[in-house]
């Protein structure tokens, strides 16, 4: 079993992440369908959805028996988040960008059948973010600095508050764990235990 968060061996170039989400500046963000979970505005914009969807709110939130998934128009005006997306080697299902706003919050509450156990997984790509933004996991904070890559345990409680004058967007997306993805969280593991044992400087 994995540690309910884990960096991924992976980065990526936070400027050029900010340059896509400028690209899509005029287009509507959807608010997150489910009311009770959040304060304030969450919304996001999809880049990968149930195929043949077109409604809004199932192309954020697809149904959990969906099988095929494709690109949306929206992520043709963004290559990077396309080259970024093609970097995961494995089954990439619903993908999109998740914003909270200034001085919104995510009430605590948990996801179910998304951990690596679960075989499907759900992986941030903080795109604009802040130090103060207070992401707890467990109760216990994790800071996300933009570019960095995360598995989260999102069958555990969590939450997120906003806090600061600027939006906080993720690139979020669930992926199949196969034997490439679960490489990638051994490495991300045999790194987080290596820094717990180093000696103090």
């Amino acid at each position: 079993m994995f540690p309910d968060r884990l960096r991924l061996p992976l980065s990526f170039d936070p400027a050029l992440l900010a340059r896509d989400l400028a690209a899509l500046s005029a287009t509507p963000w959807t608010r997150h369908f489910v009311h009770d979970n959040y304060d304030g505005d969450w919304s996001a914009i999809p880049l990968r959805s149930a195929e043949g969807e077109t409604h809004p709110i199932r192309m954020i939130g697809p149904h959990p028996g969906a099988k095929r998934f494709v690109d949306t128009p929206l992520l043709d005006a963004c290559p990077y988040f396309r080259q970024v997306l093609a970097t995961f080697a494995c089954e990439i299902r619903g993908a999109r960008l998740m914003r909270l706003t200034p001085g919104s919050v995510i009430k605590e509450h948990d996801d179910p059948y998304l951990s690596a156990e679960d075989g499907r997984l759900r992986l941030h790509i903080p795109v604009l973010t802040n130090p103060d933004v207070d992401f707890q996991l467990s109760r216990r904070r994790i800071d996300m600095p933009a570019g960095s890559v995360w598995y989260l345990r999102l069958t555990d409680p969590h939450r997120v508050a906003n806090r600061v004058a600027t939006d906080r967007v993720h690139l979020v997306f669930d992926a199949e764990v196969n034997p490439w993805l679960t490489g990638q969280l051994r490495a991300a593991q045999q790194a987080a235990d290596s820094a717990s044992v180093l000696p103090d400087r």
